[in-house]
């Protein structure tokens, strides 16, 4: 088997400090195909001097004095692709920033494009007006002049074959780095509620997450104890809502959690978890909390239900949340959970990840520069495999 050169560009970066593009990169490093060589290109703003290695899981770093998020994410992944032009192979890019880049590489270079749109990134609340009609349009162009492109979930499949007549590759996520951990002396003086059952949430502290609700919900169901992790401090939004729920007595809100342990140990004793994520496809938080074997309930969009297979409980509004959780019986709880993790055992496992990505980036290397792979096709193929469930669900995101 021939030997490849892979650059990922488009995280913060390695070891993984930040979200689900970066467990991916992880997971892709240690279970890279023999032989394969990976550069990750990593952000120096979110890691000090002591912290920014060399080599990491086998693969060169490489840093960038740009954040990875945000407005310089458009420079951050355009250096990063312009810099593996001269020794990769194959780039897998993780996002769409850099991607009115691919029409010149395309044209001029022999280097393969993998690109992941990670869910639909302009439809976000957190982007300006400016941002979402850029994004709109990098995505366009990211299907497009990709010689693959990659979705996490097949509500995204069926978004990009419709607006593009483009047959994306299904890659979801792995969970199976989770474990279960159980509280030692120590642990429940840190974290005195884990004497007690509380529903768990982890994201980032964004609007189209729909924190507020979940937090108001629980403002008015002072029995029930609710527990959040996020990234509070890093917008107006986060900071407004930490200040109006910091002291209610049954809401723990809680900084950023990197160390694996005590995240497991946080979401393997919940009783609950809660999604509230409108945007996206299959995201981790979601899936990990699934291979645990926790209820879910869930914002019930498309990507969700797509996620959990239609068999967690699903929200549309504080109202809506309030019901579900005061009403729903610990026999039903339990059913929901066994369910999950049926399903998470099945779908979402690293080792199956990192195959087709592995998969992938051989066929790219195989297809003539100007091609890509099942393109083009009759949207009908794709389109009519999930058209009944969307019906079912009565949800429409097609714009």
């Amino acid at each position: 088997m021939s030997r490849k050169k892979i650059a990922i560009i488009g995280i913060v970066g390695v070891p993984a400090c930040y979200g689900g593009f970066e467990t991916l990169a992880e997971h892709l490093l240690e279970n890279a195909a023999d032989g394969d060589e990976y550069t990750v290109y990593c952000s120096s703003k979110e890691y000090s001097k002591n912290e920014r290695l060399s080599y990491y899981k086998g693969a060169r770093l490489k840093y960038l004095p740009f954040r990875a998020n945000g407005v310089q994410s458009i420079i951050y992944d355009s250096v990063a692709i312009l810099h593996a032009l001269f020794f990769a192979d194959v780039i897998l890019v993780l996002g769409v920033s850099g991607a009115w880049l691919f029409p010149l590489i395309k044209l001029f270079t022999s280097l393969k494009i993998v690109v992941s749109i990670d869910g639909i990134e302009w439809k976000r609340d957190k982007w300006s007006p400016l941002a979402k009609l850029y994004l709109k349009w990098a995505e366009g162009i990211a299907v497009k002049y990709s010689h693959i492109d990659i979705s996490d979930n097949e509500s995204i499949q069926d978004y990009t074959a419709k607006r593009y007549a483009s047959l994306s590759q299904i890659i979801e996520y792995g969970a199976d780095h989770t474990l279960r951990v159980k509280p030692n002396t120590q642990d429940k003086r840190t974290y005195p509620f884990l004497q007690n059952t509380f529903a768990f949430k982890v994201c980032r502290i964004e609007p189209e997450n729909n924190v507020h609700i979940i937090l108001e919900a629980f403002n008015e169901m002072p029995r029930y104890k609710l527990v959040i992790v996020g990234n509070w401090d890093k917008s107006e939004y986060g900071i407004e809502l930490k200040e109006k729920y910091q002291n209610v007595h049954n809401i723990n809100l809680l900084d950023p959690i990197y160390n694996q342990r005590d995240l497991d140990l946080l979401r393997s004793n919940a009783t609950i978890y809660i999604h509230g994520h409108s945007a996206g496809g299959t995201n981790p938080s979601l899936v990990e909390a699934m291979f645990l074997g926790l209820p879910i309930v869930a914002c019930g969009v498309c990507y969700n239900r797509t996620t959990t297979g239609n068999k967690a409980l699903y929200f549309s509004g504080k109202r809506e949340l309030i019901n579900i959780i005061s009403q729903t019986k610990i026999t039903a709880w339990k059913k929901i959970g066994k369910a999950m993790k049926e399903i998470a055992d099945n779908r979402y496992t690293w080792k199956i990840t990192a195959k087709k990505y592995n998969y992938l980036f051989r066929k790219a290397l195989q297809i003539t520069n100007k091609g890509r792979v099942n393109l083009p096709f009759k949207k009908s193929e794709i389109l009519l495999k999930n058209q009944a469930s969307h019906l079912q669900y009565g949800l429409n995101f097609y714009e």
